[in-house]
């Protein structure tokens, strides 16, 4: 069954150089929809939606977690 998730996460100055994004549209076959994001050198956060199966938008919360992001359903206040 497909299902379209908006997740929202703060991560942490060591994983800003990290290809997060890119390591999900390689890895994953899902949809990556951005819908807020703030990047600095100490950190940031990505509000994004995700679109495909659910297994496979499982499998991106377990990958992101695995990284040491804390992933959280819902856009959360930055992106309002």
């Amino acid at each position: 069954m497909t299902v379209k998730k908006h997740i929202h996460f703060d991560f942490a100055e060591e994983l800003v150089q990290q290809p997060l994004l890119y390591q999900l549209n390689r890895k994953f076959d899902v949809v990556v929809n951005i819908r807020g994001a703030s990047v600095t050198d100490e950190g940031g956060f990505l509000a994004l939606e995700l679109e495909g199966e659910e297994a496979e938008v499982e499998r991106v919360f377990s990958f992101l977690k695995e990284q040491g992001v804390e992933v959280v359903e819902g856009l959360g206040d930055a992106a309002s």
